[in-house]
């Protein structure tokens, strides 16, 4: 019998696991030994937290990060062929969402190896869950280009296909740079353009708000540092 890759949830920030997901992925944190992370430091420190009773001498962690060679990666999962079954932790949130797990998710269905997405939180659904925006048609762009000409003109860009699809824009910043991204859809959009931001989404410091961008030019919240998600749709 083949194992199966589980697709396991993290939690955004410092919240107790079981008040964001459900019991579950517990359950399965607890039957699994093998894991591939991004963190061995923070995989541990996280599966310490949701199931403390677990041996973490037992625990065998593969690392997926920028040094990881692919060579290496490729073999992650052949331990599935001998029935055991391999969890993918990400840093934040689900795995393979804006993630490198996404590669191993790819590998397992190239090996005919069962995918089983566990339910957590997503700081991108969410955020376009409570955003009031079209939750019927959106797009997600990851991190817009960091010179300043060129994220200009691809904010307007996104807002011209946000007004011509009548489609939601989802992208993310670095959370240092934050403010700057801020500035910048304050003085590149449209002023009727709606904007979202959700910031610490699931954290006691929850900011969540939608304005038009000629509001949010009196608006100032303090995103420096703190992990946000920008949505905007003309």
């Amino acid at each position: 019998m083949i194992g199966k890759l589980y697709l396991i949830p993290t939690t955004l920030g410092d919240t107790e696991p079981l008040e964001v997901m459900p019991l579950s992925v517990k359950k399965v944190i607890e039957e699994i030994d093998y894991y591939i992370v991004e963190n061995e430091k923070s995989a541990r420190r996280f599966i310490k937290k949701i199931a403390p009773k677990k041996s973490q001498p037992s625990l065998q962690l593969m690392l997926l990060d920028k040094y990881a060679e692919e060579i290496e990666t490729t073999k992650y999962l052949d331990i599935c062929k001998e029935g055991v079954n391999v969890g993918l932790l990400s840093e934040a949130g689900v795995p393979a969402i804006a993630d490198p797990g996404a590669s191993i998710a790819k590998l397992a269905h190239e090996k005919n190896i069962r995918v089983v997405p566990l339910v957590g939180p997503s700081s991108i659904l969410m955020a376009m869950m409570s955003s009031g925006m079209n939750g019927q048609n959106f797009a997600f762009n990851g991190y817009l280009p960091i010179d300043k000409s060129e994220r200009k003109k691809t904010i307007k860009d996104l807002e011209k296909i946000s007004k011509d699809k009548n489609q939601s824009q989802i992208f993310i910043e670095t959370p240092y740079r934050n403010e700057k991204m801020l500035a910048d859809l304050k003085a590149t959009l449209s002023p009727t353009t709606n904007l979202c931001i959700a910031a610490d989404i699931t954290l006691p410091s929850e900011y969540i708000k939608t304005f038009m961008v000629k509001d949010w030019k009196h608006q100032q919240p303090d995103l420096h540092k703190r992990p946000a998600i920008f949505i905007i749709h003309k």
